[in-house]
């Protein structure tokens, strides 16, 4: 009895454990951005301020303000100055996170652009960004003050791009706001790129759990007009004038497409309420890059796109683990094995009861052998995050591991439906 006690106030715990305060007893309409960079290297990190502005549109929860799933390589908090009680945090992973783990981290330092949002205070708060260290707990980067009427936080109208609905389910701030620029699309090319992220958008919701919950999202597709067609692949020394500055051979890896230029795709963004970026891209070529609360990027015509759209959105949205270990990447020693990572579908095993040992069969081994006999069971087979020994995945096969999976596993759809949760109870 005590065991299932436990089970309980686990599954609980996010919505449960710290009461989130009267959304407007501290914030009013509207957005706070702040615009900083984040730079060091591989053991160094420095947070320098750029920009900070009003938003019209804040379109998360009212109520889910204080987060308490406890993911992402970083977070930042928010306390109301006079008092010092919390009223706002988030985790996230930012790109300078992986960045930090690759060989070049080693040898000299790099800058990111970043960007956070919460509900625009009513008085002066303290913002604090705090980083996740190797054992895993987090320790403070950066402080500040800031006084909402401060004349130096930029109050200005955003581009008037053109929106399209593609999934209107009701009021933003108790549904899951998702916002689809286009990427490598040039002016005459916006029905393609609408037709596209309708066929993004479509799939998406035929993949558990999102199916059963497309009533809680609402999807726009933004007109964000580029250049020129396609995106940079300095591999090939192709070079594209684009809105958002999209590239393969991010790390020097082929298939990773990213950006840098956060500022441009929050300027975008800031046209339609929103919780999660899309950055969709021209292109026929395999590839793209999720980050947890941070940004999602995918082109839209190879013929895995739709996978790759949905299991990068399962990194961004959701804060799952890559699965896979054996693919090439660019990270070191990505993960220590003496403590636990902070993504929910992966495991070293020190502490798996706050994982998912309680969705494990009491006859299915731990370690789970990658045998026929587990192959559609929970358990702990080794080898995910880019490492084949010392982490463990809980199927055999999921859409965070492969494109030849079904679908997610499990453990995934448990954590992706909790995340749903935090935006619309």
């Amino acid at each position: 009895m005590k065991n299932i006690l436990i089970n309980i106030l686990f599954i609980l715990l996010p919505f449960s454990a710290i009461s989130s305060p009267r959304f407007g007893q501290y914030f009013t309409d509207g957005a706070l951005r702040f615009d900083y960079l984040l730079a060091g290297n591989n053991k160094t990190v420095h947070v320098f301020p750029a920009a900070t502005k009003r938003e019209k549109f804040w379109s998360g929860s009212h109520d889910y303000l204080v987060d308490t799933l406890n993911l992402g390589a970083y977070r930042y908090r928010v306390f109301d100055k006079k008092s010092g009680k919390l009223i706002f945090s988030r985790g996230f992973a930012p790109l300078f996170q992986e960045w930090q783990t690759t060989a070049e981290a080693k040898k000299q330092e790099r800058s990111f652009y970043q960007v956070l949002r919460f509900p625009f205070p009513k008085n002066e708060v303290s913002l604090e960004i705090d980083q996740r260290n190797w054992d895993g707990k987090f320790v403070s980067v950066f402080q500040t003050d800031i006084d909402p009427k401060n004349y130096f936080i930029i109050n200005e109208a955003p581009a008037k791009e053109k929106v399209v609905d593609i999934v209107n389910s009701g009021k933003p701030e108790n549904h899951v706001d998702i916002a689809i620029l286009a990427e490598g699309y040039t002016a005459d090319q916006m029905d393609k790129f609408v037709r596209d992220a309708t066929r993004m958008t479509n799939y998406l919701f035929t993949v558990s759990p999102f199916s059963e919950n497309k009533n809680k999202f609402n999807v726009y597709a933004v007109e964000t007009p580029s250049v020129d067609s396609g995106t940079d692949i300095p591999g090939q020394h192709v070079y594209k004038n684009t809105a958002f500055n999209t590239t393969f051979y991010t790390f020097d890896v082929p298939r990773y497409l990213t950006t840098t230029d956060m500022k441009s795709v929050s300027d975008a963004a800031a046209c339609v309420p929103y919780d999660q970026v899309i950055v969709l891209v021209n292109s026929v070529k395999y590839g793209g890059g999720g980050f947890y609360n941070f940004i999602n990027v995918c082109t839209a015509d190879h013929n895995l796109s739709k996978l790759v759209f949905v299991h990068e959105f399962g990194h961004g949205f959701a804060g799952l683990g890559d699965e896979y270990y054996t693919s090439t990447v660019a990270y070191e020693d990505y993960y220590n094995l003496k403590v636990e990572p902070w993504e929910p579908n992966l495991t070293t095993l020190v502490d798996f009861g706050k994982k998912w040992k309680d969705m494990v069969a009491p006859s299915t081994p731990i370690p789970t052998p990658r045998t026929p006999e587990y192959k559609n069971k929970v358990g702990a087979f080794e080898g995910g995050g880019y490492m084949s020994k010392g982490v463990y995945s809980p199927y055999e096969d999921c859409r965070m591991k492969s494109n030849e999976a079904p679908g997610f596993c499990p453990v995934c759809k448990r954590a992706i439906t909790r995340v749903i949760d935090t935006y619309t109870k």
